[in-house]
Order: C-alpha cells, then structure tokens, then sequence
C-alpha cells in the first residue's frame, strides 16, 4: 500500500494549486474562489523511485453555514483518518485566522502526524509574517509557493522522510502510457441533480462524494477506484450539465470542460436522466456530445420509484421520441437512494464495454458484406450501382469497420444504416456506436 498525504486547510489557501504541482497534473480545479473543492480528489505524487497517494479536500468550514459546509467536513475528516501525513495548509499573505486555529485544535486531538505549510509565500522562506503560524502548536512552518513551485521539492523530501516505506516497489511504466491491465474508465453523465453523486456512493457503499439536494453540488469531475467481481473499474463522477446559456459562473465553466474531458477519456458513460423532469433537451444534447466522442453509453432512468404507471409510460415514449437516435443503447430503470436496479445496470455497462471492445475478423465481415448485398442490393445512382467488395476493422471503442469497393461514395443514408443494422446484430453489439467508413477504389480509366 501507498503512504497517503491529505491536504487540509481553510477556503482558497491553495489546497488544489499545491495538489496540482504535486501530481503534475491540472486535475483539480483552480480558481480564485472559496470553497471550490467539495469532495475527496485522489492522485499519484513522486519524489525519485518514491510514490505517494495526495487526497485534495475541501476547504474546512464552520457546519453552521449550511448543511452543505458539514457534509464537506465530513469528506476532509474521512481524508484524515486515512491518511499517513497531513499537509495543513495556511495562507501567508490573509496571516492567521481563527479557523486556522480551529483546523489545529482537531488536527492535535486527532493525534495525526502534521506538516504546517505557509503558502503563497514568494521569497518570505524568513518573513517575520511566518512567526505568528508558531502560535497554532504544529512545530516548524514550512514556506512554499504551490503556484511558482518554491520550496515545494524539499516539503514533499520533508514528507517522505516521515512517511512509511511502501510495501510494494514502484511499478515501471507501460508503453504509451497506459498501465498494465488498466481499470475500465466509466463517467457518470447528465444534468444537475440528476444523481451522479448518489448512484455512485449506490455502488461503493458508502458516502464517498458529497451528496446535497442543489444543483451544482459537483464541481469537478472526481475519479474513484472500484472493483467488482474482480474486475477493476475507475468511477469518473462528473458536475452536471446545463444549457450553454444558464451557465454564467467561470466556475461553472471550467467544470463543463472537466465533464467533457471525462466523457471523451472514458470507456464507457452513463447517462442518468432523472425521471421525474423527463427527457429534456439538454438530456438530448448530452446524448448527442457521447454520440459524438463515440463512447459506449449506457441510460440509467433515475428516481424511477417516484412515478406511476402514467407517468412512466408518458416517459418511455418520451425516450424513444427524443433520444431515437441512441437505440443501441440499454436503458435501465433504477433507483440510486435505494439502491434498486443497479445489478442489470452493471451487466449493461460490462456488455458495452464488450461491445465497444470487440475484434471482428476480416473474414467474417466481408462474408457477412457480401451476404447483406446478396439480401439487399445497393440502389444505381444514375448509371453505376454501387459495389461493396469486401471489409475490415478499422478500430475500436468506437468500433470502426472499413469497407472497400467501387462507386461507394453513391451510396445512401439508408444503405448505411441497413448495414450498420446487419452488422450490430451479428455482432451484437448493444451499447457502442458503430462507425462505418467507405474507400472508393478510383477507376484507372476515368479521364
């Protein structure tokens, strides 16, 4: 096991700057606005042959100001208790606070192992700014700078010294950066409210992310590790989508563009549309981006247990109406606060994931071409008919299939379908968009 470091501390210190130069990454969020992080955001940080686990949290608030503020602490209390070293995080510049002292008084009772982290301090490593931090009783005050880098090596070869020996040796790397048998990556997608959050604390059994009846509770798109059944999964939680025009907040828009990093990065995307606003617009528009990045989807109807038979009939015409175009796709009815339905959910997502991932022998495919133009021959554009001779497969996750032959630009949008059709059924492939490309053999005697 990794030696895990919790990064801790009041609003807008710099937590998710300083877990970003940690990791080398941009997967947290930055901003210059309090309480942006509200769930637990995990990542990998080196030091040599040295791995660490770094869990950003949310900014520690008083639980007066709303329920939403104590179900943040909870998430950052959770992230002590499992962590080996905490790095409390103080803003140098704001000076000290009177939660910064309440931060230090649960963090001595806890009797966790503490590194006190001046930040935002660029060129004060001997400021007399940093001699009031003393005051907090958590030993040396570490100077750093997470936005310019200073001092943030020799706090993590601080760290390093304190933390346990890992149990198990670093990994190497695998080629073009993808792990040795890597976990399927499935994003979680929809409106605000729809309940993301929810159904995946459903799945791990425990209130893993912030869950609050507010739209806008995610803000950035957090990944989990899950295994079931022996199969490793990273679970992407992903902040709601609303119309272009609703989203005025620069907040708000540097989540959009997490989700739909997370949708086009994942393997397979679960569309949760809550059944009891229907299928809006903005459930189609969703619909149509996954469409677009060719992921495997699977549609989770949530809160399904809330309607009559009237309304959920009124709803399934309403699926086949707007998201028509996503037939291929299961649609599953559940219910993540009672955690119904998520069995059939599970075999949906593993059978797109399949679907998305299966190889298709040239072999099978030309003879399988050949017999749909035995069964449906192409119509003549003029005087040429168009002539399909044979295919392959030209990718995966989307599946791609390639075909070869003559005239094919002439070819209609039924045609194309009917063979998508033909080869969606012979290879089952239910959950994954299938993308069929066409190369024209050029005739040597055209001029």
């Amino acid at each position: 096991m990794l030696p895990v470091i919790a990064l801790v501390g009041r609003p807008n210190v710099g937590k998710s700057t300083l877990f970003n130069r940690l990791t080398r990454t941009r997967d947290a969020i930055v901003a210059d606005f309090a309480g942006l992080t509200r769930d637990r955001h995990y990542g990998t940080a080196r030091l040599g042959q040295r791995q660490f686990i770094v869990v950003d949290t949310g900014g520690l608030e008083d639980s007066a100001e709303g329920a939403i503020f104590e179900k943040m602490a909870g998430q950052t209390q959770q992230a002590i208790a499992e962590a080996d070293l905490v790095l409390f995080l103080v803003d140098v510049r704001a000076g000290l606070a009177g939660q910064d002292q309440e931060i230090a008084r649960y963090l001595r009772r806890v009797g966790k192992r503490t590194l006190l982290v001046a930040n935002k301090a660029e060129g004060m490593k001997d400021a007399a700014q940093l001699a009031e931090f003393y005051e907090l009783g958590l030993g040396d005050v570490h100077a750093v700078s997470a936005a310019h880098g200073q001092g943030v090596r020799d706090l993590l070869e601080l760290a390093a010294e304190l933390l346990p020996a890992p149990q198990e040796p670093l990994q190497p790397d695998a080629p073009d950066g993808e792990e040795p048998d890597a976990p399927i990556r499935i994003a979680v997608a929809g409106r605000p409210n729809a309940g993301k959050s929810t159904l995946i604390n459903a799945w791990l059994g425990e209130d893993r992310l912030v869950t609050f009846d507010m739209p806008g509770t995610t803000r950035d798109a957090i990944r989990v590790p899950f295994t079931r059944d022996g199969k490793r999964y990273e679970l992407i939680d992903t902040a709601g989508l609303r119309r272009k025009g609703k989203v005025f907040q620069a907040i708000e828009k540097f989540s959009v563009v997490k989700t739909l990093q997370a949708i086009e990065g994942a393997q397979v995307v679960v569309l949760v549309i809550d059944a009891t606003e229907g299928v809006t617009d903005q459930d189609a528009h969703i619909a149509g981006y996954i469409l677009e990045s060719g992921r495997a989807v699977v549609v989770a109807i949530n809160k399904w247990d809330a309607l009559d038979r009237y309304q959920r009939e009124q709803l399934e015409r309403s699926i086949e109406l707007r998201l028509a175009f996503m037939r291929f796709a299961a649609v599953k009815h559940i219910s993540a606060l009672k955690r119904q339905g998520l069995g059939p959910l599970w075999r949906s997502m593993d059978a797109a994931y399949a679907a998305a991932m299966r190889k298709m022998p040239t072999s099978k495919l030309t003879r399988l071409l050949q017999e749909a133009v035995q069964y449906q021959a192409p119509r003549k554009s003029g005087t040429r008919r168009p002539k399909p001779r044979y295919a392959h497969q030209g990718g995966q996750n989307p599946p791609i299939i390639v075909i070869h032959g003559n005239s094919l630009d002439q070819l209609s949008q039924s045609y194309l379908r009917f063979l998508e059709t033909w080869f969606r059924k012979a290879f089952k492939l239910e959950g994954t968009p299938l993308r069929i490309e066409l190369r024209t053999t050029e005739n040597p005697y055209a001029d």
